[in-house]
């Protein structure tokens, strides 16, 4: 009975050894087959742009053994690629914006970013307000003076809806000026280049837009951009003071990053953290952002998960400021 007992505890020792190597090896073994990097809109936009470039920098760089596929699930501003994010194991991964957190907000989606284990945040674009170079409103003080004293008197392109970055970063400007969001007269347009042809055709006062979209005008002297809601001055647009050096207490980034299903691994979380981190590093990534007109934002997945219940807090009170939800 006892050489019975003996064999009978040696074995369940021996089965639990084995899960245990299992479970390990599994951790190692991760990725296990192709990784699949979900751009949830159209081919040509920023998220698909965000998506193929770190699939080629990864790639370039033998960062990752495994293929890695872009697929394109446009629709319901990127609901349809994190519904399908939703449903797929860790070898899956989304491109995210503060649309995952507006979406929710303004009541066109269930989902949460807490549905998804944040991965990364990897670079913005700053906000910019611009009016046409020969406006009468030469600083950003000189606007909302005017906003204040009525706010419908002056006329503000943003694009592609209200409640976007472009949208809520105005809403923030204005609060902080004592000015009521939703008093101004807002005038919608199908995407940034429209945006900027109504500033030029002078048919609004002026635009909130991200930076890209009115640079090169700027520099041509056909604009001119009144504020930036970076924390610093950009490097090729010195002569534009941030909103912080104008009195007003913001910084807005533009932000684009990665998210993954939910209930992933720490070991498949730490795969990403080290890989993603070597990627920012890179010589071939830099060249991305410096192409683009964007700038590095890298956070790791902890520092990712506070950033997003900050800016999860943040767009809640802008979003209730701007007057779109009771």
């Amino acid at each position: 009975m006892k050489k019975f007992m003996f064999l009978f505890v040696l074995l369940v020792l021996l089965l639990a050894a084995c899960s245990n190597s299992e479970s390990a090896s599994s951790g190692k073994d991760y990725p296990s087959k192709n990784i699949e990097v979900i751009a949830p809109a159209s081919p040509g936009g920023g998220w698909d742009l965000t998506a193929r470039s770190i699939q080629k920098v990864l790639t370039d760089n033998e960062l990752v053994d495994q293929n890695i596929n872009v697929i394109n699930k446009p629709g319901g501003g990127g609901e349809v690629g994190w519904k399908y994010l939703q449903s797929k194991d860790s070898h899956h991964l989304a491109i995210n914006s503060s649309l995952v957190l507006t979406n929710n907000l303004l009541g066109s989606s269930d989902l949460t970013y807490k549905d998804f284990t944040p991965i990364a945040t990897l670079a913005t674009e700053w906000q910019s307000l611009a009016v046409p170079a020969d406006s009468k409103y030469g600083s950003l003080e000189e606007l909302m003076k005017q906003l204040k004293k009525d706010p419908s008197s002056i006329k503000v392109g943003v694009g592609p809806a209200l409640g976007n970055d472009d949208h809520l970063s105005f809403v923030q400007a204005a609060r902080e000026y004592g000015v009521n969001p939703t008093e101004v007269d807002f005038l919608v347009y199908e995407g940034g280049g429209d945006v900027v042809t109504a500033l030029l055709g002078h048919h609004v006062d002026v635009v909130t837009t991200s930076v890209s979209e009115v640079h090169d005008q700027h520099l041509a002297g056909k604009v001119k951009i009144l504020a930036i809601s970076s924390e610093k001055r950009l490097e090729d647009l010195k002569e534009v003071p941030t909103f912080k050096e104008q009195g007003v207490d913001m910084v807005f980034p533009h932000w684009r990053g990665v998210m993954g299903p939910p209930d992933m691994t720490e070991e498949e979380i730490a795969y990403w953290d080290e890989k993603l981190g070597k990627m920012v590093e890179t010589e071939e990534w830099k060249d991305v952002l410096k192409n683009n007109n964007w700038e590095g934002f890298y956070k790791d997945s902890k520092e990712t998960k506070k950033f997003l219940d900050e800016q999860a807090e943040l767009y809640e009170g802008l979003v209730k400021d701007s007057g779109l939800v009771k």
